[in-house]
Parts: structure tokens; sequence; C-alpha cells
């Protein structure tokens, strides 16, 4: 079965998670963000280790390991009742990250809409991710060389991931406005997906 999935996506910072966890508690909407899962692994355990590796540095991690969390993360929220797939569209925030984790999930994923949350000011991005370092104790987000190696990493692995999936799912959204104006411009074009 394939997974109807709306992806949250931009660059770091343009308040995908913050969308995501709002959409997240309608119904009928399962919110997963993959930095979150990779996160909340243990620290000592080995795929905790890879991904304090590579975020440490700014890098993604590498799609096998990425794609295969991501798996065992959704076989398991399935099992214990928290995602339906027959009633719930899937709403992702942070994978795929490149165009190959987008050809290993196109079995896998139905993606009605890309929500492409654009932003026009890298000072505006940085300053987010700085204040969801303190806010959120994320050490990923609280060093300004890792922060502009991450937002090069977007640039030249995640953003051709909008071309993948063509022009008439890709939806640009302000994300330079308020939270409240972004939720309403996704909302509007989610309905009718």
């Amino acid at each position: 079965m394939k997974y109807r999935s709306i992806l949250l996506f931009g660059a770091p910072g343009a308040g995908k998670g913050t969308q995501g966890k709002v959409l997240g508690v309608i119904p009928n909407f399962f919110h997963c963000a993959c930095g979150d899962v990779f996160r909340n692994l243990r620290a000592d355990s080995p795929l905790g280790r890879v991904f304090i590796e590579y975020s440490s540095r700014g890098q993604l991690v590498p799609d096998a390991q990425t794609i295969k969390l991501w798996r065992q993360f959704i076989q398991n929220t399935t099992r214990i009742g928290r995602f339906h797939p027959q009633q719930d569209t899937l709403v992702l925030d942070g994978i795929p990250r490149n165009v190959a984790q987008a050809e290993m999930l196109r079995n896998t994923l139905d993606v009605v809409a890309v929500f492409y949350l654009k932003s026009a000011d890298e000072k505006n991005l940085i300053h987010r991710i700085q204040r969801r370092a303190i806010k959120e104790n994320r050490l990923d987000d609280a060093n300004l060389e890792v922060i502009r190696e991450r937002l090069k990493t977007y640039e030249r692995e995640t953003k051709p991931v909008l071309k993948f999936y063509g022009r008439k799912r890709v939806h640009q959204i302000n994300a330079d406005q308020s939270p409240a104006k972004v939720l309403a411009d996704i909302l509007q074009l989610a309905v009718k997906k």
C-alpha cells in the first residue's frame, strides 16, 4: 500500500516543523518529522552515533540508514495505532532529503502535494535556527558554521527534490509570513487535495 502523503519542504529554519506539528493534531493527518525521529535515538546506539556524526557537521545521514529508520518508525506507529494508513494523510517533514531518497520511496509514498516553504531571507532562517537551538536544546542547530553547511547541503542535495515531484504537485508558500498565515495558506491548498 502506498501512503497518501503531503511533503513539507524548505530550507532549515523555514518552518516545516512548526507547520507539521499543527497539521499533526488535525484529524486524519499524521505528522512525521524525520529529524525528530533521529534526535530521539539513543546517542549510544549504532544509528544514534551515525546521526550525531553527520548532523554535527551539517551533513545528511546516509540514505540507506535514513530510509530504514523511517520505515521502522512508520511500521511502529501503525502497529500501536497512532498512524492509520487507510484514513490518514502522512505529513512528512525532512524526508525525502534528496532525489535518491525520493526514488527509494517512489513505491511507498503517494505524494499528493509538496508545500514549498520558501524564505527570501537567509538571515531570518539562521536566526530561527539559532532560536530553535536554545528553545529545543538542539545541539545540531547551535553552531553557525554547521548552520551554513546545512543551508549549502539543502541547496545542493535537497532542493532538486522539487523537480523530482514536478510543478503540478509543488505549491510555493512564503515562509517569511507569520506562522498563522503560512498555516492558512497550506490549509487552503490541502483541503483541495
